[in-house]
C-alpha cells in the first residue's frame, strides 16, 4: 500500500471542486486536490520514488510499487510559460517524500488570472483501489491525502 502525502499546504477540497472538467471529472484518475495557502512555499513530494515527468507547473513521481502520483500545481499555469516557478529537481532524480520539488508563488499564480487550486491524483487508476481520501479541511505538507491499495 502506498501512502500519497500533500505535497503543499492549504485546504483539502476534493477533484469535483477542480474548476477544470479533465480533473474534476476524475479523467486523468482519483484523488483529490488542495487550495493552497496564498504565499510562496516549496512544493514537496508526495512519495518517495522517481520523478519521471516534470514541468514547472506539474510533476509526476512514480513510487517503488509503481504507482505514478500527478500533482498539479494550479489550473491552466501551462500557459504561465513556467512564470513564478522554480524547479529544485531533475526529470530522473530519485526523490523522498516531502523533499522540496519546485518552489512556487501562488497568490502570483491567482494575479496571473489562474487557478492556484492543485490536483494531487492517482494516475491510471479506479476510485476503488484508494482509501481513506481526503476532500475536506487543511492539511500541511505530509499529511495524508490518500492511500493506494
Amino acid at each position: 500500500m502506498t501512502t500519497v502525502t500533500s505535497p503543499i499546504a492549504g485546504r483539502a477540497i476534493g477533484l469535483a471542486a477542480v474548476p477544470d472538467p479533465v480533473f474534476s471529472g476524475a479523467m486523468v484518475g482519483p484523488g483529490t486536490a488542495i487550495d493552497p495557502v496564498r504565499e510562496p512555499s516549496d512544493v514537496v513530494a508526495p512519495v518517495d520514488g522517481i520523478v519521471v515527468s516534470l514541468h514547472a507547473h506539474a510533476f509526476v513521481v512514480v513510487d517503488p510499487e509503481g504507482h505514478g502520483v500527478l500533482t498539479h500545481l494550479g489550473i491552466d499555469t501551462v500557459q504561465l510559460n513556467g512564470e513564478g516557478f522554480e524547479l529544485l529537481v531533475n526529470k530522473g532524480d530519485t526523490v523522498t517524500r516531502g523533499q522540496a520539488l519546485i518552489r512556487w508563488n501562488p497568490a502570483a499564480v491567482e494575479a496571473a488570472g489562474k487557478s492556484p487550486i492543485s490536483p494531487v491524483v492517482a494516475l491510471e487508476a479506479t476510485a476503488e483501489v484508494l482509501g481513506e481520501l481526503r476532500e475536506d479541511g487543511d492539511v500541511k505538507p505530509g499529511d495524508t491525502l490518500f492511500t493506494w491499495r
